[in-house]
């Protein structure tokens, strides 16, 4: 009887993009994949509905199952404080829709429904596995150096009553596996004092991960070796699960000519010479975060570097919270920037609107360095295309991120201005120099030329990630032999 393995990925671009690398995986090893997910307009959102339609339509072996809409209910999931709360509330409620769609199962026929992997932020969904009695497994899109801090984090700050972390400021914090990173850099929720609800909600979360058969890595072992031995030692989380570290699971691309017309920066990035070009593009959700301020300081930056760029500029978000605002509209590029840029850096430059493919441009041999937001899957890309790194985080684990990136991986640098509120124009001057022309830009290179090697390898037979994998496989009960490769 065939096996069918379920995936839940979460209600995030970012979340969902990797783990549906793993149904590939799981066809290439013999297996029916089913994939489970919220119906992305509960949440009114545009670009995830675009993303998994797209995503189904290329993977026609693959069963994709939207749960139905719950009868009045519209939930507000907006990125603010209670974000985590609210979204935990949603996978609850939606429970009882994936109870019905396992039971629904086999599909397709003559298959059982032989294991559940839940994206992390959707662990409520575990429930629901134990009660089916199906093996309950957690997809972790991040590193295993933020995995790290945070299951160790309640040991430093764990009675009710202490101060919030958020009052130690850029003090230092001990974790073992990584290197120290400032409380500052922690996520928000990481902030709050112990029993504010969001510090709860998320303590709660990884105490559920925990609670999981295993944890699947989007990462791979020699990037987070440190990392992944701590998380090993039974002395520093004696209730971690198995983890297999299965990336990177990253959009691949094959670099042969493609049939439609290639995008408009493509063409430009073939004139240019090999490793001459700074691409600067901050994520899919980036829209908004850039001042039209820092906007401007970005542009004279660039243009004193004198060297050729390639930037995605988004429309920044009005001032007033409460004003309407669309991060798909398209930026007025003469009113954003200075009088006289784009004429100036014409042919040296290219700005292009809300969207380039990155992974292919990344891949561009045209491409020397990439200013990033510091999201995982960008540094997953990054690495993989063997490009340093400036180093720009913006929220949510990146900042976290940025230190594993300059302080253990050695693939970037950090762009300090952020941590003011504002990077000035002469010192994206002067990191892009140090990048492209320096000496520790040589030394970068070289690095992230390493893990790119490494990167290349880790799912190929014998490599790490096939073989934890395969590891999965195994303690999930469900490895087959594969047929042998030609």
């Amino acid at each position: 009887m065939k096996k069918t393995v379920v995936l839940y990925p979460g209600l995030a671009v970012s979340h969902f993009a990797p783990m549906v690398q793993l149904a590939d995986a799981l066809l290439d090893e013999g297996y029916a994949v089913a994939v489970a997910i919220i119906d992305p307009t509960v949440n009114g959102d545009i670009t995830l509905a675009a993303v998994v339609d797209r995503i189904a339509a290329s993977k026609p072996a693959v069963t994709f199952h939207k749960l139905p809409l719950i009868q009045d209910y519209s939930p507000a999931i907006v990125h603010d404080a209670k974000f985590i709360v609210r979204y935990f509330d949603l996978v609850r409620r939606y429970n009882q829709h994936l109870h019905d769609l396992l039971l629904s199962m086999p599909m397709p026929p003559g298959s059982n429904v032989h294991a559940l992997i839940v994206d992390m932020m959707s662990v409520e969904a575990l429930g629901v596995a134990n009660e089916l009695g199906i093996p309950g497994y957690t997809f972790f899109p991040s590193n295993a150096s933020a995995l790290a801090a945070t299951v160790q984090l309640p040991s430093i700050r764990c009675a009710e009553g202490q101060p919030a972390l958020r009052a130690l400021g850029d003090t230092p914090l001990s974790f073992h596996g990584v290197p120290p990173v400032p409380a500052s850099h922690l996520t928000a929720e990481m902030l709050e004092g112990p029993g504010s609800e969001t510090y709860e909600a998320l303590m709660g979360m990884f105490a559920r991960i925990q609670e999981s058969r295993g944890i699947l890595a989007n990462t791979f072992g020699s990037l987070e070796a440190r990392a992944v031995g701590a998380l090993g030692d039974p002395r520093i989380s004696p209730k971690m699960p198995p983890l297999y570290c299965v990336g990177p699971l990253v959009a691949g691309y094959s670099g042969e000519a493609k049939k439609e017309k290639p995008h408009e920066c493509i063409t430009w990035l073939d004139g240019q010479p090999e490793q001459s070009v700074v691409f600067l593009c901050f994520g899919g959700t980036g829209a908004g975060i850039h001042s039209e301020e820092q906007l401007k300081e970005m542009a004279i930056g660039l243009d004193k570097s004198g060297h050729r760029f390639l930037w995605v500029v988004r429309a920044p978000a009005p001032d007033d919270p409460e004003k309407p605002f669309d991060p798909r509209a398209n930026p007025d590029l003469d009113a954003l920037l200075p009088k006289g840029f784009l004429e100036r850096t014409s042919g040296r430059g290219l700005v292009v609107k809300l969207w380039v493919p990155q992974v292919e441009v990344l891949n561009h041999k045209a491409v020397g360095a990439f200013v990033t937001h510091c999201g995982w899957n960008s540094v997953l890309e990054g690495i993989s295309a063997g490009v340093p790194m400036l180093c720009w985080p913006m929220y949510a684990e990146q900042r976290m991120n940025k230190v594993f990136m300059v302080e253990e991986y050695g693939v970037g640098v950090e762009v300090i201005g952020w941590q003011q509120g504002m990077v000035k124009a002469e010192e994206i001057e002067a990191k892009v120099k140090l990048v492209m022309e320096g000496e520790q830009g040589k030394r970068l290179r070289v690095r992230v030329s390493q893990h790119k090697e490494a990167a290349a390898v880790a799912w190929e037979d014998g490599g790490s990630s096939r073989s934890a994998f395969g590891q999965f496989l195994t303690d999930a009960g469900c490895l087959r032999q594969r047929p042998t490769r030609s």
